[in-house]
């Protein structure tokens, strides 16, 4: 019995060996599996060239083009007015911003006025016996004095005797006198030089004020300047008078400005030039924060692509017969996202999209909107 299950038990492995032997054989005669040509679908743009406006970007904050830092000249009261005296209050052009108490100074203009006319009237009748062809218009000059009013100039001496005899009397001397301290009490009134708004008060009504010390800061809130620094290869395409338009950080607001100065040196540290746009608006309020695009100039037969389908060496891809192929390109302006190349023939057709792992000879199959459009219907 044992003998007879051995038996079965080999022929059985001979038949398994048979099997398996006639199944390696078949497996080697097996064609082997081709691989399939992967065509990767691109996005893909014609070449169509064209006026490129090159823009420069720059960004800065406003500050008021006119503006003035208040100083008293002379040591006084701030006396009181119908307009106080505080940030935000708006003055005409004149309107009397600060009024310093001067009732001392004006006693002692009123004196040396005084003076002056009693001296020119004791000298009258000299005048009329040893000069009398100009006693006339000295008389006319004292009868023109008021002593309310700003002092007349002086009558013109016609010769040296004339001269010599009024200077004798001291009289120049006290003229220039009286004018200078006339000219003194003018300081005690600071007037608005235009219509502007106060942004700074340092002084309030009832306190001494001292000669040098600061009041205040008055701006014109009509006209405002951005001062932008921008790289010195700009430096040849900045135009005074170049239109810019201004963006508030936000993108919902935009203003019409232009370039009103333009520096005419390169900061030696920064290798910056600096230039000046000049913004009018009702909306704008000083320190704001504006964006601005400067159109610099026109690149003729050009086109602009993003900065990212700039390959190393100043290529792009373009596609030939379904084949990625590289053609040499000249950018002539960067900017933050975007670049503009010359030098591409008319209708060569680019990349729209950068393809990751793309190489020369790659297949590729341009996306077809119009097809995916038809197939969704």
């Amino acid at each position: 019995m044992r003998k007879i299950i051995l038996s079965a038990i080999g022929v059985l492995l001979i038949v398994f060996s048979f099997l398996f032997a006639k199944k390696l054989i078949a497996d080697k005669h097996k064609p082997k599996p081709v691989k399939e040509k992967v065509v990767k679908t691109v996005f893909t743009d014609t070449v169509k060239n064209a006026t490129v406006k090159i823009v420069i970007p720059a960004n800065g904050s406003l500050v008021a083009k006119r503006r003035v830092e208040l100083y008293a000249e002379v040591q006084g009261v701030f006396k009181s007015s119908r307009v106080l005296f505080k940030p935000g209050q708006k003055y005409s052009k004149g309107q009397t911003l600060i009024s310093i108490d001067a009732d001392e100074h004006y006693a002692s203009v009123q004196s040396a006025k005084s003076e002056l006319y009693n001296t020119i009237s004791a000298i009258m009748p000299d005048l009329r016996l040893d000069f009398p062809e100009v006693y006339q218009k000295w008389q006319n000059y004292l009868n023109g004095f008021d002593l309310n009013k700003s002092t007349p100039k002086l009558p013109e001496m016609t010769s040296d005797t004339e001269n010599y005899f009024i200077t004798g009397r001291d009289i120049v001397s006290s003229y220039y006198n009286v004018k200078n301290l006339e000219q003194r009490l003018s300081k005690y009134k600071i007037a608005a030089p235009f219509s502007g708004i106060l942004t700074e008060a340092l002084v309030t009504e009832g306190s001494l004020i001292r000669s040098g010390q600061k009041l205040g800061e008055f701006i014109d809130a009509s006209v405002y300047e951005m001062e932008v620094a921008l790289s010195k290869g700009y430096a040849s395409l900045l135009k005074v008078d170049e239109p810019v338009v201004l963006h508030s950080l936000d993108g919902t607001e935009t203003y019409k400005g232009r370039v009103s100065r333009v520096n005419g040196s390169i900061d030696a540290t920064t290798q910056t030039i600096t230039a000046y746009i000049e913004v009018e608006n009702d909306a704008l309020k000083e320190g704001m924060y504006l964006e601005a695009h400067i159109d610099a100039r026109e690149e003729q037969d050009a086109i602009e692509i993003n900065r990212s389908l700039l390959l190393e060496g100043d290529d792009i891809f373009v596609v030939r017969d379904s084949v990625l192929d590289v053609i040499p390109v000249k950018p002539v302006h960067f900017s933050e996202t975007t670049v503009v190349l010359k030098n591409i023939p008319e209708g060569t057709v680019i990349l729209k999209k950068a393809v990751p792992g793309a190489y020369t000879g790659m297949l590729v199959k341009p996306f077809d909107n119009q097809s995916t459009k038809t197939n969704t219907k």
